[in-house]
């Protein structure tokens, strides 16, 4: 386990970023070194495969790599190997043997791995044919000796672990001597029960990275001397010295005036606490280490003290105790502060999974951590921070108490004076505690002026009861609180001078816009895993550069979401329930291909969700049409077709004259009103006529001359209605020409071109064709007194001039021998003159009322037409016959229907 510090956790300062990593490879290089430490976990899985075989394993890589890892195979499938393999993991098998012919057919090998088999014998030539081997691991089998005539051919091998087997002497062959590229050695298992001087003579012109012994946990001799001819850079030794304490004195005696990085002891005490008075330690301040650890074991406080003691004056400058089991000393004496470890200096201090609390205050004065720079104590479970405890760190830069189950009142106390304590404090992580109060928080901090970095993940903070009224000190950069359950209010309790904040996972269903107004400085923003719904359109953070809203349960988001960041650069917003919408759309347009926004986790992490069509559907492949989206092309388009509609109705209108009957159409309905109206009053008269005789005035000398002689002075007359002789007097002309028109069985329309020009003719024209509205159109007679060009008439016209291009009419004709002919025609399609009903008036009266007119002797049906001039001073009387509704023997020539 590499432990990371609050630094990493949230981006730390790059001036701690070198102290973690020096730590992970501390760490790394000290499991390399203890062979027996707790058994590895087999490693993750290979690399993707670019073409895979087949087979017992998996052929990857460009058949360069084998993965047969925990396959239960017990014997090595070399014949499904291609030649070209390098690198082979056949760990966690059944294997017992290693045989010659297993890796002759595979020059290239450079890595294997054979840890977790039980492999009890390798074949002398089993690497023979393997010149390039460079690692090889045959970690935890089962191996009674040492393959040195396996292994020492291999002249290019630099790393080997053949530790915790069973063989019984970890004496070395010579030909160890060869091995001149070796860095990493771990050797030894729980049979070796002791060294000799002469085990590691061949390593003596090696300069090693790594080595690492282990011994039986009950070890019978050490030889001194034994380790002295080791050089390297990291040790670790993994026996106990339970039977043998001095044999430490000798070992460490071995190592004196040597540097290391790393100088490891595990389980120095397996079995019982030493209770010796020799300080068995004395050999530390003779050795420089960057880092002590003394992983698992018993100490008690007086073993502890030694090495403590030591330490002040060894040039070492880390110590971790990890996994150890602590007890108190019944037999130590409290001698006053000079029994107090008061000048340890080192600039870390890891005190993790100790099995007794009572370890940070076993000198009772807490002045061991006084000249700490950075102090880490995690999973030890105190639950109570005395108030002298805090005046003892002064000197403390870093204080990482995460991991153990503090509470509020544990770690805060109200009868503590916390002025001027931890003035060098920069970094405070809390981290997977029980702290529920902000407020307490801020009491205990506001107080360490230097304070910039605070952590407390993982807590139950966030209550609006328990945040309230905090005051933290100005100093704050960085504040790190994900894994809580925050409540929006409770944001206003948080420090508003931080740079950093991390509020991921923290139940947070909507932002309190009022603390973001405060954080002026604010300039990264966490708010992953929470339950945002909707971001608000109001939100102003003026500094923010990077903004992480990923995994929330909001579905629109637009750039207005954003407008007050003007300096955002940083988004990371994927996995939420996106509405696929043209907002979104336009969002992805500003963001990503106009390049606004940096989407970190674009595109995969962006799908829709709704609507149901195009749930799942990767947003990038998103892409409505421009016209559905663009609102302002939208209203473009619709004012252009609105306007070219409305164009092309009054084109129509103005071709089709629409505006005249519309003006007809409205004279229609106030005739049809007043006749309405008449007739509820009872002065609606009866009618009868055979036809109602349309003309212009300058037409009517041709019908009083012509027309009505012919048609009105017969033994069988017609009933004609003419405007100068039957419209009543008094009666709007509209209501007469309405009222004469539904009145006659036919109505004659002499065209002429003074007709066409006449505005009363063109009512009377549209109101006979109002009045066949559905019907055939039968009772509309056409007579062209003069020729007329139908394309010449004006448009209004429509009927009238496909009528007479179409349709057959009446036509007057010139030659005076035709016009008898005519008559025929006009009589045939008025039908015979038998009447509906009789007028008021006689024709005597209608007669005179035209004047003295010259009358046509027209033909009587059958005869021969003859020509009289009429007696201005004579009048006939016509008598007009009743007769049925019907019109009998009625003979029609074709005419036009409208």
């Amino acid at each position: 386990m590499c432990y990371k510090s609050s630094q990493a956790e949230g981006g730390k300062q790059t001036q701690h970023l070198g102290f973690v990593k020096m730590i992970c490879r501390v760490f790394f290089f000290g499991l390399l070194l203890v062979g027996a430490l707790s058994s590895p976990t087999p490693p993750s899985t290979s690399p993707s495969t670019t073409n895979s075989m087949e087979g017992p394993c998996r052929i990857f890589n460009s058949a360069r790599s084998a993965d047969c890892l925990g396959r239960q195979l017990s014997t090595i499938p070399w014949e499904t190997f291609p030649t070209t393999l390098e690198d082979i993991d056949l760990s966690y098998n059944k294997l017992q043997t290693v045989l010659a012919d297993d890796f002759h057919h595979l020059p290239k090998l450079r890595v294997l791995q054979l840890q977790f088999n039980n492999i009890s014998y390798i074949h002398d030539d089993s690497f023979k044919n393997n010149p390039l081997l460079e690692h090889l691991n045959v970690f935890n089998n089962s191996l009674e000796e040492i393959p040195a005539r396996a292994v020492t051919p291999l002249s290019h091998l630099q790393q080997l672990y053949m530790s915790n087997n069973l063989y019984r002497y970890a004496t070395l062959d010579e030909g160890f001597s060869k091995l001149a590229k070796l860095q990493v050695l771990s050797m030894g298992g729980p049979l070796v029960e002791g060294l000799k001087k002469s085990d590691f003579q061949p390593l003596k012109n090696i300069r090693l990275q790594g080595f690492a012994i282990k011994c039986s946990s009950n070890l019978s001799y050490y030889e001194p001397g034994s380790l002295e001819v080791i050089q390297t850079r990291q040790m670790g030794f993994d026996m106990a010295v339970d039977q043998r304490p001095r044999a430490l004195v000798h070992m460490l005696h071995d190592l004196y005036n040597k540097s290391f990085t790393a100088l490891q002891f595990r389980n120095l005490f397996e079995f019982m606490y030493y209770t010796g008075d020799e300080d068995i330690f004395q050999g530390l301040k003779y050795i420089t280490a960057y880092q002590l650890i003394f992983h698992r074991g018993k100490y008690n406080e007086n073993l502890l003290r030694m090495a403590l003691t030591n330490l002040q004056v060894a040039p070492i400058k880390r110590l971790r105790l990890q996994y150890i089991d602590f007890a108190r000393s019944p037999t130590f004496v409290d001698s006053g502060a000079g029994s107090s470890i008061t000048d340890l200096k080192l600039d870390r201090l890891d005190l993790w999974y100790i099995s007794n609390p009572d370890v940070l205050r076993f000198d009772w004065r807490f002045t061991w951590f006084n000249k700490i720079k950075e102090l880490s104590i995690q999973y030890v479970y105190f639950n109570f921070v005395p108030c002298d405890s805090w005046a003892e760190m002064e000197g403390i830069q870093l204080l990482d108490i995460s991991n153990n189950r503090l509470q509020d009142n544990y770690l805060s106390n109200q009868r503590c004076d916390y002025r001027g304590y931890m003035p060098n404090l920069h970094t405070f992580n809390l981290s997977t505690n029980e702290l529920t109060s902000l407020k307490d928080l801020s009491d205990l901090t506001r107080e360490f002026k230097r304070l910039t970095v605070l952590d407390v993940s993982n807590n139950k903070l966030g209550s609006v009861k328990m945040s309230q009224g905090c005051v933290w000190q100005p100093n704050f950069t960085r504040f790190i609180a994900h894994h809580n359950s925050f409540d929006s209010e409770a944001l206003n309790c948080l420090p508003t001078t931080v740079q950093y904040l991390d509020l991921s996972y923290c139940d947070l269903d909507q932002l309190n816009m009022r603390y973001f107004e405060k954080a002026a400085t604010l300039k990264e923003l966490l708010l992953t895993g929470n339950k945002i719904k909707f971001i608000p359109s109001d939100w102003k953070s003026p500094s923010l550069q990077s903004l992480a809203l990923d995994g929330n349960s909001f579905g629109l988001i637009s750039t207005e979401s954003f407008y007050g960041m003007p300096r955002l650069s940083r988004l990371t917003a994927g996995n939420n329930p996106y509405h696929c919408t043209c907002e979104l759309h336009a969002f992805v347009q500003n963001t990503v291909l106009k390049g606004m926004v940096n989407l970190t986790d674009w595109p995969w992490n962006y799908r829709c969700y709704h609507p149901e069509a195009f749930l799942n559907t990767v947003i990038s492949k998103y892409l409505p049409s421009e016209v559905s989206c663009d609102i302002r092309l939208v209203i473009i388009i619709s004012v252009a077709t609105t306007t070219a509609v409305i164009l092309i109705l009054v084109l129509i209108c103005y071709i089709f004259d629409l505006p005249w009957y519309t003006k007809a159409t409205y004279q229609i309905i106030r005739a049809k009103y007043r006749a309405h109206k008449e007739k509820a009053a009872g002065e609606m008269s009866s009618f009868t006529y055979h036809a109602f005789i349309s003309y212009s005035h300058c037409d009517a000398e041709w019908v009083r001359e012509q027309l009505l002689p012919c048609l009105e002075n017969n033994r069988n007359p017609y009933r004609l209605c003419i405007h100068e002789r039957d419209f009543m007097p008094g009666k709007w002309i509209i209501d007469n020409i309405i009222e004469n028109i539904e009145s006659s069985r036919k109505v004659i329309f002499i065209l002429s071109r003074h007709f066409v020009n006449s505005e009363w003719c063109n009512y009377e024209l549209y109101f006979a064709q109002q009045r066949a509205m559905g019907k055939t159109f039968s009772d509309v007679i056409l007579v062209v007194k003069e020729p007329i060009d139908p394309s010449s008439l004006p448009s209004k016209y429509c009927k009238l001039k496909k009528m007479l291009s179409t349709k057959t009419y009446l036509e007057w004709p010139q030659q005076v021998n035709q016009q008898a002919f005519f008559w025929e025609q006009l009589r045939t399609v008025l039908g015979k003159p038998t009447m509906n009903q009789e007028r008021g008036h006689s024709v005597k009266s209608r007669t005179s009322s035209v004047g003295g007119v010259s009358v046509i002797v027209c033909p009587e049906e059958g005869e021969t037409p003859k020509t009289a001039q009429n007696n201005t001073n004579q009048e006939k009387n016509i008598t007009f016959v009743k007769g049925s509704n019907e019109l009998s023997n009625e003979r029609q020539i074709p005419v036009v229907v409208f």
